[in-house]
């Protein structure tokens, strides 16, 4: 009974480990150095709908810094009493809970978690096809394609984001991460191919 307490501390132990955001976020290759599993994830994502590694990886950096439990901060109830959140958002993607729903129902996934990397990628990749698809914005764009993801395709069709001066540096911002993420995967993701397809 002992050893059994013991073994599911241990594990208890390496699960939070494992859900640790990268400490060096603005290099993709530390990114997938510290992670080991993640460039596997991403790039059966990218295989499977099209959506290229660094402009997956630039939105969910930008989205939750790649922390996968973060919640948006609570409203305050009379200005100091915590009360309910600003939005459903969770996880890695901070998707919404009616768009995940969308999602696990479109692809067959009821048990598909936002605060698991695996579910979060595929999400990701999902919805820049599903950008492209509705909204016909290529899925290397990554300055329209976090203003869909962010806005919506119904509100990236009203152009919703042309009275948020705020959001617009912010897709800015992830347009420069993902060009450097591009850059940066250039140099290194042939090691990360090497390991992929286990040749050492």
């Amino acid at each position: 009974m002992r050893v059994i307490i013991i073994f599911i501390i241990f594990l208890g132990l390496v699960a939070g480990c494992a859900s640790k955001p990268p400490k060096q976020q603005q290099n993709i290759c530390s990114i997938f150095e510290q992670k080991s599993s993640w460039y596997r994830i991403v790039n059966k994502s990218e295989e499977k709908w099209g959506a290229p590694i660094h402009v997956q990886m630039a939105i969910m950096r930008q989205e939750s810094a790649f922390q996968n439990r973060i919640k948006p901060e609570r409203t305050k109830l009379l200005g100091i009493i915590p009360w309910k959140r600003k939005s459903s958002s969770l996880g890695y993607t901070q998707a919404v809970d009616a768009t995940w729903d969308w999602y696990r129902e479109e692809n067959n996934k009821p048990l598909a978690s936002r605060v698991n990397f695996a579910d979060a990628a595929d999400f990701t990749g999902w919805y820049i096809n599903k950008t492209y698809t509705i909204n016909n914005v290529s899925k290397n764009d990554a300055y329209n394609q976090y203003l869909a993801y962010h806005e919506g395709h119904g509100g990236f069709k009203n152009k919703t984001y042309k009275s948020k001066d705020w959001l617009i540096d912010v897709a800015n911002q992830v347009k420069s991460r993902a060009n450097n993420y591009q850059n940066q995967l250039q140099d290194c993701e042939s090691k990360f191919q090497k390991k992929f397809f286990g040749i050492f």
